[in-house]
């Protein structure tokens, strides 16, 4: 058998792999468990932004992108050449002017991390995106072990969590796990109905300089995001449902923390 290489093991992440050979990739990571494990992460990352960015590729091209009819073979490398020229100066003007506003450009972008923002809904919609269509390992920890997963989890975080009891509306908890957030570690708790639907709630510690917030809603591709600030700590309840379902479940987890 030729050796595997790590071309081959790429196509096999993207499904590109030549079929006469994934048998024999299949038998390599069988013997590699950590070549596997982290294969399967690349996997998971690729339906992350699948459900992040898929719809984005499916948008219609403005009809001004579009290349006019009726163009002679020798005016479009005109304009292409004239268009280049003219990016080019225009760079150099547009150098300096961000070089004069480099500083406020980066204590504006530090402001909105510190204060949460739209960056804790994008997190938490991505970390859903990651996880909740796994099926052998969803969390670290079950439900079945709760004590032991709050306690964990609430000493990692710095302060006492309570999941919330969403049997009511019809979502069981499935268990959670421990997340690195940008600045602090971060909790993920997921919930499943009786169809497999699942919700995540996220809870991110280390908001410095966060204000409490209202409800914040947001969509990052086909995942709706419900987030808040509370102090330091942020919250975002994740799932690929309607915006009235996802509102009302979102007002109960709210109430109860």
């Amino acid at each position: 058998m030729n050796p595997v290489t790590e071309a081959e093991l790429q196509a096999w992440v993207d499904g590109r792999l030549a079929p006469a050979r994934c048998a024999d990739v299949d038998n390599y990571l069988e013997h590699h468990p950590q070549e596997a494990e982290r294969l399967h992460a690349y996997r998971r990352q690729n339906v992350a932004l699948r459900a992040l960015y898929g719809p984005v590729l499916d948008e219609t091209i403005p009809r001004g992108m579009l290349r006019p009819r009726g163009w002679d073979r020798w005016g479009w490398p005109a304009r292409r050449y004239a268009a280049g020229l003219a990016l080019m100066f225009g760079g150099a003007a547009l150098g300096w002017v961000a070089h004069d506003n480099l500083a406020q450009d980066a204590a504006v972008v530090a402001q909105t991390r510190a204060s949460g923002g739209p960056g804790l809904a994008y997190r938490a919609a991505l970390a859903h995106s990651v996880y909740s269509p796994e099926v052998r390992h969803p969390v670290e920890v079950g439900a079945d072990q709760e004590a032991h997963l709050v306690a964990w989890l609430s000493k990692r975080l710095g302060t006492q969590l309570r999941p919330p009891r969403l049997t009511p509306l019809g979502y069981e908890l499935v268990g959670g796990r421990l997340l690195p957030g940008d600045s602090g570690p971060v909790a993920q708790f997921m919930y499943a109905d009786a169809t497999g639907q699942r919700l995540t709630l996220y809870v991110s510690s280390g908001q410095h300089g966060g204000k409490d917030t209202g409800f914040r809603y947001a969509q990052e591709g086909q995942v709706r995001v419900f987030y808040w600030i509370d102090g330091s700590y942020g919250y975002a309840l994740s799932g690929v449902l309607d915006k009235t379902e996802l509102t009302r479940v979102a007002n109960a987890v709210h109430e109860q923390l």
